[in-house]
């Protein structure tokens, strides 16, 4: 049977593969835009959009990813100083009772908010670009899933003793 904490940090390593791709995009249409204004005089429309969007999703898309590997920043001087049992006792509390539904209710309000402006095919309004949002919501609405699922595999992971990977390295 597989192990849904492995099936959850796969899911999180295919949304860093999508970060990065994202990443491109910010980085190819920066590029595009600055040659457009200083070498061409045409600035385009869509560049303030499209950063703004491109960096929103990335961070977000690799969030998850960033908890698996145990990347985030963190001063655990206190941590340190417990037994390590009681040490991941508390992690997977403060994880899976605390963390996990702040995420989750997070993610329903990003899915809510995805959905609502796919049906009214909401455009960003203060944009003379006016793209349309859903996909940008839908993107944030994904990241925050994976992260929720990521926050209580992690949980699950300090409670149950498992290693995270910078535990294994």
């Amino acid at each position: 049977m597989t192990d849904p904490i492995k099936i959850i940090d796969v899911i999180a390593k295919a949304l860093s593969r999508v970060a990065e791709g994202v990443t491109l995009l910010l980085v190819g249409s920066m590029i595009y835009e600055v040659a457009a204004r200083y070498l061409f005089s045409a600035p385009t429309l869509w560049a303030f959009d499209l950063s703004y969007m491109c960096t929103g999703s990335l961070f977000v898309l690799g969030a998850a990813h960033v908890l698996r590997e145990d990347a985030h920043i963190r001063i655990d001087f206190l941590a340190q100083k417990m037994p390590e049992r009681v040490r991941r006792g508390v992690e997977g509390t403060v994880f899976l009772l605390l963390l996990a539904p702040i995420f989750g209710g997070l993610s329903w309000f990003g899915v809510e908010r995805a959905a609502r402006a796919y049906m009214t095919s909401e455009v960003e309004s203060v944009s003379p670009w006016a793209p349309l949002m859903w996909p940008f919501y839908g993107m944030l609405a994904i990241g925050l899933l994976a992260l929720t699922l990521q926050i209580a595999a992690h949980g699950l992971r300090a409670i149950l003793g498992r290693a995270t990977l910078h535990q294994q390295d």
